[in-house]
């Protein structure tokens, strides 16, 4: 059997995993589940560990350069790493084409502090670390939506362009109007009465059509990902795939033996139950 094959055969039945969940949770979503979680969390590590950890941190700890006076006690650390994975740590440093540069043991030290976290007495140094990546992330993000939503937003209800196309004054006057009373909707200085309560009800007609837009945008998201796993299903329900390999019926066979195994199971459950 090929590996397409196989491949056919196991992404058939974890789709039909994850749609078992449709009936109830049972022992077939959850390996699905789990499998999902952990092959998701062993990609994220390889790629945050090879590109930053080992190119970028230490690269420019360790990079591959004439080592002289103190560098010689520094490399002998890296030597000793190599001991253990010479292809990791190849002898004379990491060749990133990066300079040397000290301050990234601060980040090497924070990292370490991170992992402490399964060593009870010394998990509390664990929230250096995250205090520190909370801030810098927080800074960061702060700053890009300073300039995307805020900024945009100010400059996008300021441009008044009334001498436009109608089209171009009318969606002008829609986001001011828009703007001005979504905030005035969260104006709790007051009580809403009068022209300020008639505001804020405005305002929460304008929040429910952005909230309702954005849900919808979500769900046409995740249902486009369906279409494309009911495709899926489809395409592997029939003797050969697309590509001419002969798969055998995967999606029907899978599909019975789940529907089999999901009856006993709830047999079994309700025959436990009443006793």
């Amino acid at each position: 059997m090929s590996h397409e094959v196989i491949g056919i055969w196991l992404s058939v039945f974890l789709t039909l995993a994850i749609l078992s969940f449709l009936y109830r949770d049972n022992q077939f979503y959850k390996a699905a589940e789990h499998l999902f979680v952990g092959v998701s969390a062993g990609y994220w590590v390889a790629m945050f560990f090879w590109p930053q950890i080992h190119g970028n941190l230490f690269g420019k700890l360790w990079p591959k350069m004439e080592i002289t006076g103190f560098n010689k006690i520094w490399y002998a650390v890296y030597d000793f790493f190599g001991f253990f994975h010479s292809g990791m740590f190849p002898k004379g440093g990491l060749d990133k084409g990066f300079e040397q540069n000290f301050w990234y043991i601060i980040p090497l030290f924070l990292g370490i502090f991170m992992l402490l976290r399964i060593v009870p007495k010394l998990g509390w140094l664990a929230r250096w670390s995250m205090a520190y990546v909370v801030g810098l992330a927080a800074g960061l993000r702060i700053y890009g939506f300073l300039n995307s939503n805020i900024l945009g937003q100010m400059h996008g209800t300021a441009s008044l362009s009334l001498f436009e196309s109608p089209m171009v004054a009318f969606n002008s006057l829609v986001v001011i109007v828009g703007t001005i009373t979504g905030l005035l909707y969260f104006f709790f200085s007051r009580e809403h009465k009068g022209a300020l309560g008639q505001a804020s009800r405005v305002g929460v007609y304008f929040l429910m059509i952005s909230f309702g837009a954005s849900f919808g945008f979500a769900v046409m998201g995740r249902i486009s990902l369906l279409i494309g796993r009911f495709f899926h299903l489809i395409d592997s329900a029939g003797k050969t795939s697309a590509t001419g390999v002969n798969i055998y019926y995967a999606s029907w066979i899978l599909s019975i033996f789940m529907i089999i195994s999901l009856a006993i199971w709830a047999m079994r459950n309700r025959a436990n139950d009443s006793q």
